[in-house]
């Protein structure tokens, strides 16, 4: 059995990784670390773990909850991770950490974007991106990973294909993506409260939301030169779900049919990601609480552009799914055990 904790477990995405992992056959959780429910039954902060997940939590910096694990998920805000990690990894365990921390592969990058010290380059170095489709070879052997974020986990699975084979025009990338309110975290802000999200969408992180240089970093290792893109993120009152639609520019004349056989071929062995046939497109409901990615195209002769949409479940796919996925990959599991591949519907 593999003997997980994690860190941060209180919030949305640290419970969803807590619920995954508590279903999950090759999983013991050895500790459940949260500054704000210290002291406190996991039960009584969720009470649908009841008579499930009684364990008390216990403050992240109390050393058993490190110490009984094999493997250590991070799912703080930005800024915390690093010296965690450092620990953790110096008692030979794995780190999979869910924030922002060693996302980007620039110390100098972080700072501008995230107005913080980033981790040390070393660190940096040591980290996988954990795009589990896209990196499998280098997640199974590395002990730190960086759990991608829910924006860049839609875009970059959507695109990847287009880029390896050089289809689409790089100049030409625009994305708008929606999210449901879970994706700004447990914490009580005013942008969140259910009176200002309900009968509402909005724009938001305009013009520099913290995943661009994320997912411009991904794209560019992907397409082999520098890619820049122009990215608009919608709230939407919804709970859950993530919706991208990718608008490109093919740079000479397509067929969708061939466009829908390349993503088929690419994803092929992919367990979690689905290719929709012409003519469909994916709805969020399709992927709800599973670690899915649908994708549907649509050619549009008219003006010339190839449109990409995927959806994904931000609180799995986007987070904790993805890192169970990852921890699978790491310890040498089948990748799709303990994930659940069904949504829930309606």
């Amino acid at each position: 059995m593999i003997k997980a904790s994690v860190l941060g477990a209180t919030g949305y995405a640290g419970q969803e990784i807590v619920r995954i992992l508590s279903m999950h056959p090759q999983v013991e959780i050895a500790g459940l670390g949260s500054q704000s429910y210290a002291g406190q039954s996991y039960s009584y902060v969720y009470p649908h773990f009841r008579n499930i997940l009684d364990k008390t939590c216990k403050s992240p910096q109390d050393p058993e909850v490190i110490a009984d694990a094999d493997v250590v998920f991070l799912a703080l805000p930005h800024g915390l991770s690093s010296s965690l990690a450092e620990e953790i990894l110096q008692q030979g365990k794995k780190v999979i950490d869910l924030g922002a921390d060693f996302r980007l592969n620039s110390q100098k990058t972080y700072q501008a974007w995230y107005k913080a010290e980033p981790p040390s380059q070393e660190l940096l170095q040591k980290a996988v991106y954990g795009i589990s489709e896209l990196n499998r070879d280098r997640i199974k052997v590395s002990s730190l990973i960086a759990n991608p974020g829910c924006y860049p986990t839609s875009i970059i699975l959507g695109l990847a294909p287009l880029l390896r084979e050089k289809i689409i025009d790089t100049q030409f990338i625009i994305i708008d993506s929606k999210s449901g309110v879970s994706g700004a975290g447990r914490k009580v802000a005013l942008g969140s409260h259910y009176s200002e999200v309900n009968e509402d969408i909005k724009v938001y992180g305009l013009p520099r939301h913290r995943h661009t240089p994320e997912i411009e970093q991904e794209l560019s290792l992907l397409g082999e030169e520098d890619i820049k893109v122009s990215f608009t993120p919608h709230l939407i009152p919804m709970t859950r779900g993530m919706l991208s639609t990718i608008y490109t520019k093919p740079k000479a004349a397509i067929k969708i049919n061939d466009v829908i056989k390349l993503y088929q071929d690419f994803y092929h062995h992919e367990p979690f990601i689905r290719v929709l046939p012409e003519g469909e497109y994916p709805h969020t409901k399709y992927v709800l609480s599973t670690n899915c990615c649908d994708i549907g195209l649509s050619w549009d002769e008219r003006t010339g552009r190839l449109i990409i949409i995927t959806v994904i479940d931000n609180l799995v796919k986007g987070a904790a799914g993805q890192a169970v996925q990852n921890m699978n990959m790491m310890f040498g599991l089948e990748e799709d055990i303990g994930l659940n591949k069904i949504a829930v519907y309606p």
